[in-house]
């Protein structure tokens, strides 16, 4: 650990960088568990770097532990106030320890070259709504994907296509994220694109 609450295990450089959202519980199915296993198990395949919110219980634990078992470096990101609340992963080959959630949430960004949600409750939608929204604003131009697994998402994309319907969103901001219903296509598809986007962005005005 250095002196910015940081422990640092390894330093290559990973192809990509994602950043993954998804459950701190594992769900009612056993193919929520089966799905993080597959996309961190992907990200190390690829010589990708995973980024995700530090923690080692529920899906969160099953992506951190399959992408370090395939060989990916893993960026884990957590407040100090849950460390013991989602037992953070000390295996992480960066751990950072930070002070509140902005400050994880912006420095999760900051590492990632796109960005994928799986299935999650309310902070997995309140990170992808967020990164999505800083999108908009033009803080970033990076990939932003939804992975709608056995149609988890169904009804939130319904109420998005209504929201476009009743005036409150625009065509366009659909067209800012990806979605699909299998992670392998959606993640190559926000890999592809992520090598595409400029690498600046202007998160440190957030």
């Amino acid at each position: 650990m250095n002196k910015d609450n940081t422990e640092v295990t390894d330093t290559s450089k990973p192809a990509f960088s994602l950043c993954v959202y998804c459950g701190s519980r594992t769900g009612a199915q056993p193919e929520y568990a089966a799905i993080a296993a597959l996309v961190g198990t992907w990200i190390g395949q690829h010589g990708g770097q995973l980024v995700y919110g530090g923690g080692r219980n529920g899906l969160m634990g099953i992506l951190a532990d399959a992408a370090l078992a395939a060989g990916a470096r893993v960026v884990g990101v957590i407040p100090k106030a849950l460390v013991e609340k989602e037992w953070a992963h000390t295996g992480c080959t960066e751990l950072h320890i930070v002070e509140n959630m902005h400050e994880r949430k912006r420095i999760m960004a900051e590492h990632a070259d796109a960005f994928l949600a799986l299935p999650g409750g309310i902070g997995t939608l309140e990170e992808f709504f967020e990164v999505w929204t800083w999108r908009q604003l033009g803080y970033h131009d990076k990939p932003v994907g939804l992975l709608n697994m056995g149609g988890y998402y169904d009804s939130l994309l319904a109420f998005l296509a209504s929201s476009v319907k009743a005036g409150f969103m625009n065509d366009w901001l659909m067209d800012l994220i990806r979605t699909g219903s299998e992670a392998e296509p959606l993640l190559e598809t926000l890999v592809q694109a992520a090598g595409m986007t400029p690498a600046a962005t202007r998160l440190d005005q957030i």
